[in-house]
């Protein structure tokens, strides 16, 4: 579960900006085949993708916060309903391509997986869209790397905010990416553990009298 919030949350941030650097910039790295049914789909399009990435996630945003002042029934259908009428309008009105209209209906699915990190998922999907648009792949490597060292600066209560890879400890790293089973887990993080190292071990509380007389 983990690891698919992981994904999520990068097809969140980077999708569109992938998307649109990916047709704009880098079309070499897409397949012949998938490149030219991406072509066929956008064929008369007015807009760039730029544009295109743009208004569907301004017109999600706006279903998305109608759907949130509605009573929950209602905001919930206005949301799907306003999403699927207005992306089938929109492509078939020709504003938009179907490739992206797909690729924003993924993000917004993959923003759901991660509703407490929705505001800073909006502002960076932004921050990476424009990169995308104005220098490609080189943007989004750039707005990366600032937003790692932004990362790597930041502090909570003296801890460094990406613990466990800079700086790296080994024993952060039983609970970072993936966890490891409880037993493994016998020490605490250097970062924490100044003084004792070892973790508690895990009480098993015994069997109530209950339980035992069920199992006899």
């Amino acid at each position: 579960i983990r690891i698919l919030r992981y994904i999520t949350f990068f097809f969140a941030v980077f999708g569109p900006a992938i998307f649109v650097a990916i047709t704009t910039f880098h079309q070499e790295l897409i397949p012949t085949t998938l490149l030219l049914t991406i072509a066929n789909a956008r064929e008369g399009t007015p807009f760039p993708a730029f544009i295109e990435a743009l208004l569907l996630l301004l017109a999600f945003e706006i279903l998305r916060e109608a759907g949130l002042r509605l009573p929950r029934p209602i905001g919930q259908a206005v949301s799907i309903v306003g999403a699927l009428v207005m992306g089938d309008a929109a492509v078939s009105a020709g504003l938009v391509g179907a490739p992206m209209v797909i690729t924003v209906a993924i993000t917004a699915m993959s923003e759901f997986v991660t509703p407490e990190c929705e505001n800073a998922i909006v502002i960076l999907r932004l921050i990476f869209l424009v990169l995308s648009a104005v220098l490609g792949g080189y943007g989004i490597a750039l707005g990366t790397l600032g937003l790692l060292i932004h990362l790597a600066s930041l502090e909570s209560f003296g801890v460094p905010y990406l613990t466990g890879l800079a700086p790296m400890h080994k024993h952060t790293l039983e609970d970072f990416f993936v966890r490891a089973p409880l037993w493994s887990m016998t020490k605490r993080p250097d970062t924490f553990a100044h003084r004792d190292k070892t973790r508690r071990r895990f009480f098993i509380p015994p069997a109530s009298a209950e339980d035992q007389s069920e199992k006899q």
